[in-house]
């Protein structure tokens, strides 16, 4: 039993692990209407979601309910196998959803649960099957209960639809109610509306969050089930009548009541039933060794426990529960994940970034199905349009005219759609449990917040093709959940059942190493979005940004090209890997400043009295852009000729690159101190340097041409050599345009003709 011992300790401590992960990933379910909003302050929103997770923990009754479903049958597995399939899915658990924070991914741990005790299962059952003599894998299916996982998996997978439908209609119908600018109309009917959502969220935490729970047999809980009809108009009148009386004696935002309810109600459901995905199979590996150690003395220890049959782990009278101490324990672990992990806010960024209302750095790209799905839907939205009357559709454009609804607090959106994504989840989500359908509240919550972005109009046609990208990477990713959660947890279980002890402690230790990773991944994407942050400090003047992002831009650059052409010349592959990596992310950083954040800058320079010369950033921007996509060409064509194996480049190629060089340098040095101090007095013997390189441009193109006559060099390396000349003249160009747009946007000139106008 020693071996078994050490498994239930390794399943145990990776309970603790999963508790931790599971809610970096699971947190963004309640908290993102909240925070996405600025309802509160975060650390109250987290002390609401605190006591709903406790709350919901103590309620539950710890039933492993993945297990209880009838994924795979226990009594045709031994006392082995079940160890061996328990720790196959913790461990492949433990790195599949580690991974999906550290990139900020949301995704289902049901669904990842699920998928990964399928996958063990399966791949247990066939090597029992194949060392089974005869043994044909027709026997699967006494081993697997494939219709029941047919029926999870698909009802899953429709609650996708479902709440990305009922998220558009009902936030359409809410937007065109009280519009963005709310205020007078929610005083009229904002209590009753409010009444409404918090109805349905007591509903949700009575009928879902408390179903199961220790407190479902109870007089209160009977009594509410056989009056259903009668609780919900009773808490419709109570809650509508309250909340008018708080909104119009005492001038509360009722919204407020409202958002931080549903937060709290989410927050205990998921503790009070999604608990169970994170510690569960560990608690089923407490109950299997009780069962085993039960064997062992009702025999006297005259038993082969490895070979135990655990047709006991399926029995219904006793099914696998977790003492109210081990849950306690497991909602303190939680609460502390949900405070202080790092990469539960990472997850949380990237759907209310998808959310957001209005302009900024898209994280996603533009792909060939989202820009098609854009172009299909802006032609049903023409042929809907063409439908209604002008006046209809006059009247329902007036109601979508963004405002600056909270330009204060910086919310990524208004109080009326966090509102509206916490009720309709929770309508969704309590509704599905009445009819005993399975879902996935991850797949429900984000989608209801997708399906809101887009009919509150939040999807753009500035922004649409980048929002949908991103939904389709997240949903793409739950898909992958599903499938690699599959493979990775079949092949670990199967490692497990053939290699023993030797493979237990090796998977230990690549999962040790994965979740080391990970970490030191998320570190330094955090450090670098940290270090770009600073960089634009809120102490600093929208003007003073402007100039350090400019130095700091123009600095990375010259660095870039100098080392560039110094990693040609000695053919070091790997350092001008890294500077193509290094230019190609500046280049993207260029251009989205450009198309996303341009815009934003000039509002903020007409607000901080720069109007006269704000227009000068635009240029700016181009300019510095311009340069970067002439250095990624450079840096490109320098990489791509070393990785191919091509000659180096000869003596005097070098000699004259190193002259450019020098040449290139100079000026910018002279540049770079000028954007430093914002000093341009050296301006005009700058530009006589850089005017003096277009002879050397020049002399360097024509003993390029000359060796080519002489077949001194290959093709390869003369495009490559005159591709690197022409690209710099044109950085040399461009900076100095750049140059001259920035001492004009800074007011240099105008600053000088003061001072000479007082000498005069």
């Amino acid at each position: 039993m020693s071996l078994y011992l050490f498994i239930l300790i390794v399943l145990v401590t990776l309970a603790v692990v999963g508790l931790i992960v599971g809610v970096s990933n699971d947190a963004v379910n309640f908290l993102n209407s909240a925070i996405g909003s600025k309802i509160a302050a975060r650390w109250v929103i987290l002390t609401v979601a605190s006591i709903g997770i406790l709350a919901g923990t103590l309620a539950s009754n710890g039933m492993m309910e993945i297990a209880r479903s009838g994924l795979f049958h226990p009594a045709m597995f031994t006392f082995n196998d079940i160890m061996m399939i328990f720790l196959a899915v913790m461990i492949c658990n433990v790195m599949l959803l580690d991974m999906f924070n550290t990139f900020g991914l949301p995704t289902s741990t049901t669904v990842s649960m699920i998928f990964e005790l399928l996958g063990a299962a399966v791949f247990v059952a066939l090597y029992k099957i194949w060392k089974a003599e005869p043994g044909t894998v027709s026997e699967l299916s006494s081993y697997i209960n494939s219709s029941s996982a047919l029926k999870l998996i698909s009802a899953i997978l429709a609650s996708v639809v479902v709440a990305f439908v009922f998220g558009s209609i009902i936030m359409f119908f809410s937007r065109l109610l009280f519009s963005f600018r709310y205020k007078r109309t929610f005083r009229r009917y904002g209590a009753i509306w409010c009444g409404l959502c918090l109805t349905a969220i007591a509903y949700f935490a009575l009928f879902k969050g408390l179903k199961g729970s220790t407190m479902k047999d109870t007089d209160f809980m009977l009594f509410i089930s056989n009056n259903i009809e009668i609780m919900l108009l009773s808490f419709f009148i109570g809650f509508s009548i309250l909340l008018a009386f708080l909104q119009h004696s005492f001038k509360i935002n009722i919204l407020k009541i409202v958002v931080l309810a549903g937060t709290g109600a989410l927050a205990l459901s998921f503790a009070g039933n999604d608990l169970v995905n994170f510690i569960g199979v560990s608690m089923g590996g407490v109950t299997s060794y009780e069962i085993a150690g039960e064997a062992i003395i009702s025999t006297g220890g005259n038993i082969e426990i490895g070979s135990l049959m655990m047709s006991e782990l399926s029995n219904p009278d006793k099914p696998i529960e977790v003492t109210q101490f081990y849950l306690l324990i497991a909602g303190i672990i939680m609460v502390l994940s949900l405070w202080f992990s790092k990469k539960a806010r990472t997850v949380t960024e990237t759907e209310i970034n998808l959310s957001r209302q209005g302009d900024g750095a898209e994280r996603f790209g533009s792909t060939p199905a989202s820009r098609a799905l854009v172009r299909s839907a802006r032609a049903l939205n023409k042929q809907f349009s063409a439908l209604l009357p002008d006046s209809v559709n006059k009247f329902i454009d007036s109601r979508f005219k963004i405002t600056n609804y909270d330009k204060k607090n910086k919310a990524s959106f208004d109080q009326i759609r966090a509102a509206m994504n916490l009720t309709v989840s929770a309508l969704l989500i309590s509704t599905a449990t009445s009819f005993n359908l399975p879902l996935s509240t991850t797949y429900v919550t984000f989608m209801v917040a997708m399906g809101s972005s887009l009919s509150d109009r939040a999807w753009g046609r500035e922004s649409a093709v980048y929002r949908i990208t991103g939904v389709l990477t997240v949903i793409t990713g739950w898909f992958v959940t599903a499938l690699v959660a599959f493979t990775i947890a079949a092949i670990i279980g199967f490692l497990l059942v053939w290699g023993g002890i030797i493979a237990i402690v090796t998977l230990l230790v690549l999962c040790a190493i994965v979740l080391i990773q990970s970490s030191l991944l998320h570190k330094k994407r955090e450090k670098k979005q940290l270090d770009e942050e600073n960089l634009t400090g809120e102490n600093m003047s929208v003007i003073e940004k402007c100039k350090e992002d400019v130095y700091l831009a123009f600095e990375r650059m010259s660095r870039i090209y100098t080392q560039s052409l110094k990693g040609l010349a000695v053919e070091d592959r790997k350092k001008l890997k890294k500077l193509y990596k290094e230019s190609k992310e500046l280049h993207k950083k260029e251009k989205e400043r450009k198309t996303f954040e341009m815009g934003a800058t000039l509002v903020k320079l007409q607000q901080d009295e720069a109007v006269s010369t704000g227009h000068y950033y635009v240029q700016v921007v181009d300019y510095l852009y311009e340069v970067s996509e002439s250095l990624l060409n450079i840096t490109k064509a320098s990489f791509e000729y070393i990785d191919n194996n091509h000659p180096g480049l000869s003596d005097e190629q070098i000699a004259d690159l190193e002259s450019l060089n020098k040449a290139v340098t100079a000026v910018y040095t002279s540049i770079m101190n000028m954007l430093r101090t914002s000093d341009f007095s050296e301006f005009e013997s700058t530009l006589a340097k850089r005017d003096s390189m277009f002879d050397l441009f020049a002399s360097n193109i024509k003993a390029q041409i000359k060796r080519m006559k002489g077949n001194e060099s290959s093709m390869h390396c003369s495009i490559l050599y005159l591709d690197i000349v022409s690209e710099t003249k044109t950085m040399m160009l461009q900076s100095r345009n750049m140059m001259k747009a920035q001492r004009l946007f800074l007011g240099y000139e105008q600053v000088e003709k003061k001072k000479k106008e007082k000498k005069n």
